[in-house]
């Protein structure tokens, strides 16, 4: 499903094997948290989505662990911005900006965290919002 979903918005989206299920549950015993059910099911399709100039929109599983648990442990980060831990990070944008699901409270809408303003606004109301505006941009900025 969510191959089809992305192909329909950018024919070149780019796909990798599918995760494991065994890596998706390791990935939220490390997090301590679960992973929304749409992005568990993308990943069970496809181990992230590349979108356009080699953006990936949708990070494999093993960085999407990566870089929460750097996010959230990072001292100068914690210097640098308010905290992450609200936040579930799943891709980016190429330019620095990365996108996240609100984890605190749950619920299914994007946010854009802006690194160099640590601002965290909407971007899109669930998942396949996101991968219908991110792919279908094509630049960095389609979130501004």
């Amino acid at each position: 499903m969510w191959r089809e979903a992305a192909l329909e918005v950018f024919p070149g989206a780019g796909f990798r094997s599918p995760a494991q299920v065994a890596a998706l549950a390791d990935a939220e015993r490390r997090l301590g948290c679960g992973l929304p059910a749409e992005l568990r099911q993308l990943l069970l399709d496809s181990d992230g989505i590349i979108g356009h100039t080699a953006v990936e929109a949708v990070w494999p599983v093993e960085r999407i662990v990566e870089r929460n648990l750097f996010f959230r442990s990072d001292r100068s980060f914690a210097q640098l911005y308010m905290p992450f831990d609200a936040l579930l990070f799943f891709g980016d944008n190429g330019g620095g900006d990365q996108f996240a699901f609100v984890q605190t409270p749950q619920r299914p809408d994007i946010f854009v965290w802006e690194h160099e303003t640590d601002s965290r606004r909407w971007v899109a109301g669930d998942l396949r919002d996101y991968l219908d505006r991110s792919l279908s941009a094509g630049g960095d900025d389609w979130c501004q």
